[in-house]
């Protein structure tokens, strides 16, 4: 299923052209058109689901390996000395298409670094504790 308004959807669906690295029946790979470092790539299922939460289990497992043979080609054709895979879930955490998607962004040493890090919270032990005690499985 696909969503019309979805502009990943109108890319799978071919109304939109787009640099295809990867295809399999259930995913794509693409470069991004708007790149944070040479040969930055989306990979995103064909089906439409808005996040990691709405995907079928089975194909959520599919997403990984696919990221790994992904980037293992982008460090060999490209040198990249590293990679950073990268998936956000919602509005608040970054996310702008709604449509599941990872990118996967090579990283060089060569000077030219876009910064995909977060700053870092103090909690007390007491606030640690409660913390996780909620969320403990």
């Amino acid at each position: 299923m696909r969503a019309d308004d979805c502009i990943f959807c109108k890319i799978i669906n071919g109304d939109i052209p787009s640099r295809k690295v990867y295809e399999d029946e259930d995913f794509i790979a693409m470069m991004d058109v708007s790149p944070a470092t040479k040969g930055h790539c989306l990979i995103l299922p064909k089906d439409h689901y808005a996040n990691l939460f709405e995907m079928p289990e089975e194909l959520a497992a599919k997403a990984l390996p696919i990221a790994k043979k992904v980037g293992a080609h982008l460090k060999e054709a490209l040198g990249c000395e590293g990679l950073n895979l990268v998936q956000n879930n919602g509005e608040v955490a970054g996310q702008t298409v709604h449509h599941f998607h990872m990118h996967l962004i090579p990283r060089y040493a060569d000077g030219v670094i876009t910064d995909v890090t977060w700053g870092h919270t103090n909690f007390s032990d007491e606030e640690m504790d409660q913390i996780f005690t909620k969320i403990r499985m």
